[in-house]
């Protein structure tokens, strides 16, 4: 078999036991993720897109889901590494009190609940893996971890031998507060305590992003002062964050239009994180609404 996937990971297990966390964060680490692909079509599936030269890094989501999947999956699984590709498979597990509080908090339908009651299904589902969880690379308990552990655990085990990872994004927006808060913001930051343009009357039909306005908000000591603390925060904050895990960061800048204020803070915030080298992409989300 010539130019197989370099990475394959099968994500397989128990409902509620983490598979969706673990394929959220494999997707992030830009493998390309197909969840319940029909397990008779992986094997074409992972040819084409060798034959294709598509992504190198590539993960399957297979569960009791996919009708055949624990009859067919054993041999498929072992012809396809026979065939060259470096397939593994990880198993999530977690105890039953778990995954029944799991269910019960996220109130959603266990996809043996035919067998009968909830215990029921989860017992039915353990009893069908049982042949597929002896086949695993590695078996995840996630009994006692939080999303946010499991995730972290399943990324060391991606990185094991390589230093490559996914830099986490960061946005940096300015609003207007009087048309809400962004719902996507990590970070917010008020800015309606600086001297507003809109009051000069030369100013108030510029923008944030007009020289003059900046000149104006540069003048004040309390600009200078919250951006050379802020930007100090964030070199705090940011590695913290990669640490943790989190794949993009929204910082979220707002006065009362989002029109002068908040544009002038996040236009020079952007400037000084680009000169600290930390890349950053920028939105001013209500620049262009309709001021009376």
């Amino acid at each position: 078999m010539k130019n197989v996937p370099a990475t394959l990971i099968i994500v397989s297990g128990l409902s509620g036991s983490g598979k969706s966390t673990a394929a959220r964060a494999l997707e992030d680490e830009q493998y390309f993720v197909v969840d319940n692909l029909p397990v008779i079509f992986l094997r074409d599936f992972l040819d084409s897109h060798a034959k294709n030269g598509l992504d190198a890094k590539v993960a399957v989501v297979l569960d009791v889901r996919n009708r055949g999947y624990l009859e067919q999956f054993p041999q498929i699984l072992t012809d396809i590494r026979r065939d060259g590709y470096k397939a593994d498979l990880f198993f999530f597990d977690a105890s039953d009190e778990a995954l029944l509080r799991r269910f019960s908090e996220t109130r959603r339908r266990h996809p043996l609940m035919s067998a009968g009651n909830l215990p029921a299904a989860i017992l039915e589902e353990r009893r069908l893996l049982e042949k597929v969880r002896d086949l695993a690379t590695l078996v995840f308990d996630t009994t006692g971890l939080t999303v946010h552990e499991l995730r972290r655990k399943i990324m060391e085990i991606v990185h094991q031998g390589t230093m490559e990872r996914i830099p986490m994004s960061v946005h940096v927006q300015s609003f207007g507060y009087r048309f809400g808060i962004p719902p996507e913001s990590d970070i917010v930051l008020d800015v309606r305590f600086m001297k507003n343009p809109y009051f000069v009357d030369a100013l108030r039909p510029l923008t944030g992003r007009d020289a003059e306005v900046g000149a104006f908000m540069a003048a004040q000591p309390e600009f200078r002062s919250f951006l050379e603390h802020l930007v100090d925060m964030l070199r705090f904050l940011l590695p913290e964050y990669e640490r943790e895990n989190k794949s993009y960061l929204t910082i979220s800048i707002g006065c009362t239009a989002g029109r002068h204020r908040s544009v002038a803070v996040t236009e020079e915030l952007r400037r000084r994180l680009a000169e600290k080298g930390i890349i950053t992409s920028m939105t001013h989300r209500d620049l262009g609404r309709n001021m009376k």
